[in-house]
């Protein structure tokens, strides 16, 4: 376990902090930009968790704790560190699959909305769409892990599938009518 003694080191004072691996960067390069993406999914899923049912609040957790580990594979992006796994790809895959067995084949894109608790999950899928964009933008200046990658991605389509479910498994989905149709 991490033992957390000091809140404030005054070591980014300048605009300069550490990766897990000790060398400094810039607080305003990519690589923390999108560790920092990576948190804000976390905070939206433990905002959605405060308010599902206790069986999506323990999926959710999992997703939380597998965040903490995709922002720590980040923070070393070299050598030595904890990694995101092809364990935690196929966990999510798995949970798609569950949780679309239930739902009805859409015939229209979804609008974020329905139940208040669908709603706040689709700000977490579209907040995880943007972590995964500056991932992938991440990826273009310097390597990084493709099951990490691979989860990010997962992550966002599980959200929707749970979206639905949470929409009463899909009853209450609101579905897009293009302009031409309204």
């Amino acid at each position: 376990m991490v033992q957390i003694t000091r809140i404030y080191t005054r070591s980014g004072d300048k605009g300069r902090t550490a990766l897990g691996d000790g060398t400094r960067r810039k607080k305003s390069d990519i690589r923390f930009e999108t560790i920092g993406a990576i948190d804000e999914v976390n905070a939206y899923c433990g905002l959605v968790a405060t308010e599902v049912p206790a069986t999506v609040c323990k999926l959710i957790r999992r997703i939380q704790n597998d965040l903490f580990d995709l922002g720590a594979d980040l923070a070393v992006p070299h050598g030595e560190g904890l990694r995101v796994g092809i364990k935690q790809v196929e966990f999510l895959e798995k949970q798609i699959d569950k949780f679309n067995a239930t739902l009805e084949p859409l015939d229209s894109f979804v609008l974020p909305g329905g139940t208040k608790n669908s709603a706040l999950m689709h700000v977490a899928r579209t907040v995880t769409r943007r972590a995964e964009r500056s991932m992938v933008l991440l990826n273009e200046y310097e390597l990084v892990n493709t099951h990490a990658l691979q989860y990010i991605n997962r992550l966002s389509d599980f959200l929707f599938v749970l979206c639905r479910h949470l929409n009463d498994d899909g009853k209450s989905d609101v579905l897009w009518v293009p302009g031409a149709n309204r």
